[in-house]
């Protein structure tokens, strides 16, 4: 079963750091673009920041400057290193990934591609 799931996320202090990272598990054959959203109580889920496999970058102009998008692609994970932190930035964050799996049906392999979200971390920027 392929899976994201995500961590790092907790209270944060504004003008401070938090680091959030997200793990790929499962038959993955291949990993595409790799992102993190967030969505806010009342607002609708917006895109943080993305990455290519070939690590091409692309941040909403709320962050710019401020986070930097990552990932491992030996180890199948993204990260988001968030600084200069503002109270705006509490939401809760998911991470999203184009991914291949592959399954064996009888000795015979199986591929799909799909988009993949975690279940989200919270991050809470307050004073």
């Amino acid at each position: 079963q392929v899976q994201l799931v995500e961590s790092g996320g907790g209270l944060g202090q504004p003008g401070g750091s938090l680091r959030l990272s997200c793990a790929a598990s499962g038959s993955i054959l291949s990993i595409g673009d790799m992102g993190w959203y967030r969505q806010a109580p009342g607002r609708q889920r917006e895109l943080v920041a993305s990455v290519t496999s070939a690590g091409t970058t692309r941040y909403a102009d709320a962050v710019k400057g401020r986070f930097t998008i990552s990932r491992d692609n030996a180890k199948n994970t993204v990260i988001l290193q968030m600084n200069s932190l503002k109270p705006e930035d509490t939401a809760l964050y998911y991470c999203n990934a184009n991914m291949t799996a592959y399954r064996d049906v009888d000795g015979v392999f199986h591929f799909s591609t799909s988009l993949y979200w975690g279940h989200g971390t919270q991050v809470t920027v307050s004073s």
